[in-house]
């Protein structure tokens, strides 16, 4: 008879996904408004061999901007990375979206993702001059910019928000950690 006991999980699929960014408010129509970025996106098959304890991070969403003339907040990080033990892998990161500005007509810049098999980044946040959208993620939706919905916030994970006048702005989705057991 086996030891049932003694079996232990020596491989695993991580997926990890930034927060979203939040879009920027702005008190004028003829201002151009931004949207969030969306979060980075990475997945990873991972060897656990000799790794005795792993750090794992999941970013918030980037909060909705309440004062006008303001931009959006970026998202946060999420990772995994290893914390002790003689075995080695590569971190697994998904950096966050950045929130809306108001400064520019470039676009918030979605998350980067690194370390991963796959690696995608986060969607860029659109300017518009009544309302921008939001950057999708790999695991979520963008939020639509407030003049043409009530629902502003990004939906699923890692989604930016939309932006808002005059208005709280759509905040970003959180981030999120995935761990499947493999062997």
């Amino acid at each position: 008879a086996g030891d049932e006991g003694s079996a232990s999980v020596t491989k695993i699929i991580v997926e990890i996904q930034g927060g979203g960014g939040s879009g920027s408010n702005h008190i004028d129509a003829d201002v151009s408004n931004c949207g969030g970025g969306g979060g980075g996106y990475a997945k990873k098959l991972l060897d656990l061999t000799n790794i005795d304890t792993v750090t794992v991070t999941v970013g918030d969403g980037g909060a909705g901007q309440g004062s006008s003339g303001q931009p959006g907040n970026d998202g946060g990080i999420s990772s995994f990375v290893k914390a002790t033990g003689s075995g080695s892998f590569t971190s697994v990161i998904g950096n966050p979206g950045i929130g809306g500005n108001v400064t520019s007509n470039v676009g918030a810049a979605g998350g980067t993702a690194s370390g991963g098999d796959i690696d995608v980044d986060g969607g860029v946040g659109s300017v518009n001059m009544s309302g921008g959208r939001a950057g999708s993620s790999i695991l979520g939706n963008a939020g639509p910019n407030l003049i043409n919905s009530g629902l502003t916030d990004g939906q699923g994970y890692g989604a930016g928000g939309g932006s808002g006048r005059s208005t709280t702005s759509g905040a970003g989705a959180p981030g999120l950690c995935l761990i499947w057991e493999y062997a």
